[in-house]
């Protein structure tokens, strides 16, 4: 069960947001932390498997994430698990599911990271990693409502 969950209405369809929130390298046009990531090896996209490298960013703090998308069912679901080094940190998921208006998106976050590694990053941060991916959730979903109601494609 996702640590935190976030649902947001767009008006425009599912195959549309599918395609933006696969598109890793164009993340960090909506997300307040990352900054987007760059696929590497094969498949070479949004596929089960494919393996890629995100670059993150807060404050001063810039630091890189290696992924693996675990689900990619274009207009209803992509998800992808993040990893530094041998040891599981996140699991992301985006669900979205058809209206009659267009779709509604909903981001989930769960934390993997070992209970050794929480306190010091909390720290680091200077806030519990679910606050800050609270407000970063919710500006994520807020800024490809508008990116995606307002695109010409």
């Amino acid at each position: 069960m996702a640590d935190l969950s976030e649902s947001i209405d767009i008006t425009c369809s599912p195959t549309q947001v599918y395609g933006m929130v696969s598109d890793l390298p164009r993340m960090g046009e909506w997300s307040p932390e990352n900054r987007g990531a760059r696929w590497f090896g094969r498949p070479a996209g949004p596929a089960v498997g494919a393996k890629f490298v995100g670059v993150n960013r807060f404050k001063w703090l810039v630091w890189p994430t290696n992924g693996r998308v675990t689900e990619a069912d274009p207009g209803r679901a992509f998800s992808f698990e993040v990893v530094a080094g041998p040891v599981p940190v996140a699991f992301w998921e985006y669900r979205i599911a058809p209206t009659p208006d267009g779709c509604t998106v909903t981001e989930s976050w769960t934390d993997r990271r070992p209970n050794w590694m929480i306190k010091p990053m909390n720290r680091i941060f200077g806030a519990p990693r679910e606050t800050l991916n609270t407000r970063g959730i919710q500006v994520t979903l807020a800024k490809l409502k508008q990116a995606a109601e307002h695109s010409t494609v």
